[in-house]
C-alpha cells in the first residue's frame, strides 16, 4: 500500500471544518499543529507594530494514494481555497515509507479494493 502526505495550512477558525471534510472523504486521521504563521502575496497588516493576521493551523494527513486526490479536492472546497486569496493552501507529497498505520491498513485495503 502506498501513501501520500497532505499538508494543509488554514485559518484556525475553519480547521475543524476542513478536518471533518477530509474524514468524510476517506482520511483515517489528522494531526493538527496550532499557531503557524505565514505570508502570501500580500504582506500581513500591522497596527502599531503588532500583527493583525489570524492564527493559522497546519493539518497533516497521511492518506492512501488512490484516495488522495479526492480528499485534496474535498479539503479545497471545505476551506474555500479558490473563492478568495488567503483562505488556505493544501499540497500533497509522495511518502516513501510509513509506520504506525498497520491498524488502518485492513480498513483501507477493503475500501480501496471496492473503489478500484
Amino acid at each position: 500500500m502506498h501513501f501520500k502526505l497532505i499538508v494543509v495550512v488554514v485559518d484556525d477558525e475553519i480547521s475543524n471544518d476542513v478536518a471533518r471534510a477530509a474524514r468524510e472523504a476517506g482520511a483515517t486521521g489528522v494531526t493538527l499543529i496550532n499557531t503557524a504563521r505565514g505570508e502570501g502575496l500580500t504582506p500581513a497588516k500591522t497596527f502599531l507594530g503588532l500583527s493583525m493576521e489570524t492564527q493559522r493551523d497546519v493539518l497533516l494527513l497521511v492518506v492512501e494514494e488512490h484516495m488522495s486526490r479526492r480528499i485534496l479536492e474535498t479539503i479545497a472546497v471545505a476551506g474555500g481555497f479558490d473563492s478568495e486569496p488567503g483562505r488556505g493552501i493544501a499540497v500533497q507529497v509522495d511518502v516513501e515509507d510509513v509506520v504506525g498505520v498497520s491498524h488502518q491498513v485492513e480498513k483501507l485495503s477493503t475500501f480501496v479494493e471496492d473503489q478500484l
